[in-house]
């Protein structure tokens, strides 16, 4: 029995999952995932970790093609992930509707949560949404940093304060029941990454890898990833 071992973007954890374990069903052969924020994600492999498939973004996935890491021609798109809102579950849902909303929403919560932006996509597009919005020096104290989205969410989802919000993938916000999602990061604020999977050019099991990458971009997973959240330009 081959064991895929893939990398994996946080954004991507609930379609990678699902089709894991239909792949498992269906083959026999095993997957070991690990998802975590994208720029700790491409240190692993950098660093050598052996892994079979890698999930990235776009634009991370190209880089690590350029070094070597991941097998020219082997990136297959999975869709594109916007940034999202959310609020702990049962607790009084925040106008995000435009930016002023925004603005005004983030300077009354108690404290903002979010991906580290020195290793995760959403967390580098919370600070620029707060620093377009000019309250970056305001809100900074209230601010609370965590390794991932998933990390973040399932924080938010077991506090216990009042006026607490969560921005970080829209991905990662649905797939925790703890919390209810607020809605996206109003007009020109909001950012959609694509995210996309890749080959290891050291991959143990590459037609295994390759398989498994093939079943997550089918056309037949596409209601897989739209229920995760993601979206596609067709």
């Amino acid at each position: 029995m081959a064991v895929v071992h893939v990398l994996s973007a946080g954004a991507a954890q609930a379609v990678v999952e699902n089709i894991a374990a239909a792949y498992t069903r269906e083959t026999g052969n095993g997957v070991k995932a690990d998802f975590g924020a994208v720029g700790a994600m491409k240190a692993r492999v950098v660093g050598g970790e052996a892994v079979d498939v890698i999930i990235l973004t776009g634009a991370l996935i190209d880089e690590l093609i350029a070094s070597g890491h991941v097998v020219a021609g082997s990136r297959s798109d999975l869709g594109k992930v916007g940034t999202g809102v959310a609020v702990r579950a049962g607790t009084d849902v925040p106008d995000v509707s435009s930016a002023q909303a925004l603005r005004g929403s983030l300077l009354a919560a108690s404290r903002i949560v979010c991906p580290d932006p020195a290793t995760a996509t959403a967390g580098k597009v919370v600070m620029g949404v707060l620093e377009r919005l000019g309250i970056g020096d305001q809100v900074m104290p209230r601010m609370q940093h965590f390794p991932n989205g998933y990390a973040a969410m399932e924080w938010l989802g077991n506090s216990r304060g009042s006026r607490e919000i969560g921005i970080t993938q829209i991905t990662e916000i649905l797939a925790n029941k703890g919390v209810t999602y607020a809605g996206p990061l109003p007009g020109d604020l909001q950012t959609k990454t694509i995210y996309s999977a890749g080959l290891s050019a050291g991959a143990a099991e590459p037609a295994a890898g390759r398989e498994v990458i093939a079943r997550l971009a089918a056309p037949t997973a596409r209601s897989v990833l739209e229920k995760a959240g993601y979206e596609f330009d067709d």
